[in-house]
């Protein structure tokens, strides 16, 4: 995989928010989602994607699945092939199954997690040296061993880290910037799992920042944090804000909302 790779895509896969958005899952009851604000946000979001030149697919809303918008968890995509996830919570198993077919129809191949672990893509991040897996109350050893023994046949790299106490992913915490630069929270760098890579911290009291993505040529992340966005573009990036307060009610972020590859 070339290291352009983790962050170069011709094509992006998003699924409109479903009306039972408002039973998603949550750790902390923040209020409810607002289905006309999320969908709005959500219009940026692919507008922002296709503004890059990008083929984005927009699925249709599963009213059977309330989390089903955030469909990073259904899936991992690499150059060489899809692999179709685990979810951990029960009621996104279907999810993943919905996503099947539409993979299917792009790639050549495809592999899936069997279990009996459970992964979801929200704790994977795909460097331009390496895949990393965060351990968290969705993801477990077992799933990542599965895992690992597909993206290795492959001639990937894969690391196992550990995702801090009370965060829902490991991605909730950090980003790809570029192959050799992640946007991370203090508190997830502390563990040492990004050495030997450029760090950018999010500001102070804006950790909710960290779960951006690079798309392209440019980086959207959640509006409303100026210091974390001060930072990236003193870095040399180009930011696009797009609103978010409906998907963080529901522990979701940028790089929830999208599966980005390019296929083989």
């Amino acid at each position: 995989m070339t290291k352009d790779a983790s962050f170069r895509f011709t094509h992006a896969i998003t699924r409109r928010p479903a009306a039972t958005i408002t039973q998603g899952l949550r750790a902390v009851d923040t209020g409810t989602p607002d289905l006309a604000t999320m969908q709005a946000h959500h219009a940026a979001y692919i507008a922002t994607l296709r503004a890059t030149g990008a083929t984005v697919i927009e699925l249709p809303a599963l009213d059977a699945y309330p989390d089903s918008v955030f469909v990073e968890d259904t899936a991992l995509c690499l150059p060489e092939g899809a692999i179709i996830m685990r979810p951990g919570a029960p009621t996104r198993l279907g999810e993943a199954a919905e996503m099947e077919p539409q993979l299917r129809a792009l790639y050549t191949t495809i592999a899936r997690i069997q279990g009996p672990g459970t992964i979801e893509g929200g704790d994977i991040l795909v460097t331009g040296r390496e895949i990393l897996v965060g351990q968290s109350a969705r993801t477990d050893a077992a799933g990542i061993a599965e895992l690992r023994a597909i993206v290795t046949a492959w001639g990937h790299s894969l690391r196992e880290v550990h995702t801090p106490p009370g965060v829902l992913h490991f991605k909730t915490d950090c980003s790809l910037l570029d192959a050799n630069t992640i946007l991370s929270t203090e508190r997830l760098s502390a563990s040492g799992c990004f050495d030997g890579y450029k760090l950018i911290h999010t500001a102070p009291g804006e950790e909710a920042a960290a779960n951006t993505i690079r798309f392209n040529d440019v980086v959207l992340m959640p509006a409303g944090f100026p210091g974390t966005r001060q930072r990236i573009e003193q870095a040399g990036f180009t930011v696009v804000e797009i609103g978010n307060s409906e998907c963080a009610k529901l522990d979701g972020g940028m790089s929830c909302l999208s599966l980005r590859f390019t296929p083989s």
